[in-house]
């Protein structure tokens, strides 16, 4: 019976599920996301924010060192335990919790596994809540609003005007060689009319 078990044991063993989850939350730290498998991605939620939480205790010294020694305890990797403690901390520092987002990206092609991407919330741009975005929503129209392909829209003008300033650029890099032929032409004329 497995009454009120409620962890997923990922098919695997206590030592190979830990190394597992220590391997992902590594990877999840440094490089601040990663694709896996749903199930996967919601067991090491589970595992990596607690991690973090422990990142954002101000206290003396020795605390400070103590959390560093227990966080290296669970990822076992000293380029993840600093990172998380140099560049994740200060960025986490004002959010109460919810420090990762899943997003899924549907069944992958050899055993229709589920797939997800799990990435650090603070560290995305695309979904960060910024000033600037809150105010292009609020100058749009009530019923435009609310539609996903605004955000497309939205984003059409500033990618016509980077292809326009690459056209622009060619153009003057073209230019100088054009305009070589022309400038020998000239100084032909001018010895021609000097003789």
């Amino acid at each position: 019976m497995r009454h009120g078990d409620k962890i997923n044991n990922l098919g695997r063993k206590k030592a190979h599920r830990d190394a597992l989850l220590a391997t992902l939350a590594s990877e999840l730290i440094v490089h601040k996301r990663i694709v896996t498998t749903l199930a996967k991605a919601k067991a090491l939620r589970t595992y990596v924010e607690p991690l973090i939480t422990k990142t954002k205790k101000n206290a003396s010294q020795e605390q400070i060192t103590h959390q560093h020694r227990v966080v290296f305890s669970y990822l076992g990797k000293k380029e993840a335990v600093k990172e998380l403690f140099t560049v994740v901390a200060p960025k986490v520092a004002d959010r109460p919790g919810g420090y990762s987002r899943i997003i899924k990206l549907g069944a992958r092609h050899g055993d229709n596994a589920e797939m997800a991407m799990i990435e650090l919330v603070d560290f995305n741009e695309l979904y960060g809540h910024t000033t600037e975005a809150a105010g292009a929503t609020k100058r749009t129209r009530r019923g435009r609003a609310k539609k996903s392909g605004n955000a497309t829209i939205a984003a059409a003008p500033v990618v016509a005007q980077e292809v326009v300033e690459e056209v622009a650029i060619a153009e003057e890099v073209v230019a100088p060689e054009a305009a070589a032929p022309e400038a020998k032409a000239d100084e032909t004329e001018d010895k021609e009319a000097e003789a």
